[in-house]
């Protein structure tokens, strides 16, 4: 299996969760998404060193820091999701209207 069906999976992982951030009105379904198109990146960049000369390190490396600050960024953005639901009393992204003034 050469490097074209791994781009492929990958783009379209991030097509799927492109779509699901626009699609939803759920903060925490629209993070799930925004975790999906990371992960779907990671997926194409340790695909893309793992076919350089030398690269197969390096890639590994570099999937380790990208899935680092995922979780990183996961744990903060589900932390203030939380907050607001429960501020709020709703999931629903159309209602927090007052973060606009």
């Amino acid at each position: 299996m050469g490097i074209g069906a791994y781009l492929t999976v990958s783009a379209l992982l991030f097509a799927i969760g492109a779509f699901g951030f626009m699609a939803r009105r759920n903060a925490i379904l629209m993070l799930i998404c925004i975790e999906l198109m990371l992960n779907a990146v990671n997926l194409s960049l340790v695909a893309f060193n793992a076919y350089q000369p030398g690269g197969a390190l390096n890639g590994a490396v570099f999937s380790l820091m990208i899935m680092a600050v995922a979780a990183a960024e996961a744990t903060v953005g589900l932390a203030l999701v939380i907050a607001i639901i429960r501020t709020r009393q709703t999931a629903e992204v159309d209602q927090y209207d007052d973060l606009k003034e």
